[in-house]
C-alpha cells in the first residue's frame, strides 16, 4: 500500500509540474495539501530550515527518484511541501541545510550524459553512469563539489577570491577558472586539463598542469604526463567530429554518451582508424551503422552492450 501511495504522488507532482494535470488531480493534490497542513501546520525555521530553501531541496531528489537526468524547476512551497514531505516520509530522503552544512544536492545520470550550470556561473557536463555531489549555495572561501563516480567535464567559472575544489576519490583538483576533464574509476582518476592551470594534489603529492597535460592518480601515486587521448576535449560537445582517430576513442565516446559497455573478442580491431560524425541526439545504432559502413564490422548494441560479430 505505501509503494502505490508513494508512486501515485510523485506521478501527480510529476504531472503538476509538467503542467499536464487535469483540473481534477490538480483539486485532489490541492486537497491533500490542505488536509496535512490542517494536522500540522506549524514551521520551525530554527530546526526544519528556510522553507524556500527545503522546498527546493525536497523537488530536487524526486525528481532525481523519478527521472535521473530531469531538470528541476522551481516550485511553490506551501502548495507542495506537504505532498512531497509525505513522499519522503515513505522513501525519498533528502538533506537539510542546518547551522554548520550546507545543503547538498546530487546529480546521477544512467544511460545518457547531462549538464548542470551552479549558481556561480559553472558548467559541468556530466557522463553517463556518474554522480556528482554539490552545494545549493557555495558558502566560505572556497566552492567545493565532489565527484562521486564516472566521468565530468568541467567550465570552471573565474573568480580568484573562491577557488573551485573537485574532490574525486583521493584526489583534489584545485582551479580559479579553467576547463578540463576528470575521469574517475575505483580509486584511480586521471584530471586532463584542455585550458587554464590546474593544480591536483593527493595528500603531500602535488601537480600543476598546464593545457594538453594530465594528471594520473593510480596504486597511489600521482604522476604527470602530456594528452594523449584527444578525445577528452570532445565527447561532451552535441556534435563531435573525430578525425582520424582511432575506433577506441570513439566507443570512449559512446560510453561517456550512451553509457555503454564494449565486449570484444579480438580487441586488435580497436586499433583502426577512421573519421566519424556523431550527431547530437543521434541514436546509437545509427552511429553503429556509420561504424560498421566505415570497418566492414558488424557490431551491434544490445543491453547497453557493445558487441561484434565478425
Amino acid at each position: 500500500m505505501i509503494r502505490k501511495v508513494k508512486h501515485y504522488l510523485e506521478h501527480l507532482i510529476e504531472k503538476s509540474t509538467d503542467k499536464k494535470a487535469s483540473e481534477k488531480e490538480e483539486q485532489l493534490l490541492e486537497s491533500f495539501v490542505l488536509h496535512e497542513y490542517s494536522n500540522n501546520n506549524n514551521w520551525d525555521e530554527a530546526t526544519m530550515g528556510d522553507k524556500e530553501e527545503v522546498s527546493n531541496a525536497i523537488y530536487n531528489t524526486i525528481s532525481l527518484s523519478i527521472n535521473p537526468v530531469r531538470k528541476v524547476r522551481k516550485l511553490n512551497f506551501y502548495k507542495y511541501a506537504a505532498a512531497a514531505a509525505i513522499v519522503i516520509a515513505i522513501g525519498v530522503t533528502f538533506i537539510i541545510k542546518n547551522d554548520t552544512k550546507p545543503q547538498m544536492l546530487s546529480l546521477q545520470t544512467t544511460a545518457a550524459m547531462d549538464s548542470l550550470r551552479l549558481e556561480d556561473g559553472t558548467t559541468i557536463f556530466l557522463a553517463a553512469n556518474s554522480q556528482l555531489s554539490y552545494p545549493a549555495h557555495f558558502t566560505g572561501k572556497e566552492r567545493a563539489i565532489t565527484l562521486l563516480q564516472g566521468n565530468a567535464f568541467f567550465k570552471v567559472a573565474k573568480d580568484p577570491e573562491h577557488p573551485f575544489i573537485i574532490t574525486s576519490g583521493d584526489i583534489k583538483t584545485k582551479v580559479l577558472g579553467t576547463s578540463f576533464h576528470i575521469k574517475l574509476c575505483r580509486e584511480n582518476c586521471n584530471v586532463t586539463v584542455v585550458t587554464g592551470k590546474v593544480n591536483v594534489s593527493s595528500g603531500a603529492q602535488s601537480i600543476d598542469l598546464l593545457p594538453n597535460e594530465e594528471a594520473i592518480y593510480n596504486n597511489s601515486k600521482l604522476t604527470k604526463q602530456p594528452v594523449t587521448e584527444t578525445i577528452l576535449a570532445n565527447w561532451y560537445k552535441e556534435d563531435i567530429e573525430l578525425n582520424d582517430v582511432k575506433l577506441n576513442e570513439v566507443f570512449t565516446v559512446l560510453r561517456y554518451k550512451y553509457g555503454v559497455k564494449l565486449e570484444l573478442k579480438n580487441e586488435e580491431i580497436l586499433n583502426t582508424r577512421l573519421t566519424v560524425y556523431i550527431k547530437n541526439r543521434a541514436s546509437l545504432d545509427s552511429i553503429l551503422e556509420q561504424i560498421n559502413y566505415i570497418t566492414n564490422q558488424k557490431f551491434e548494441a544490445y543491453d547497453n552492450t557493445i558487441t561484434a560479430k565478425r
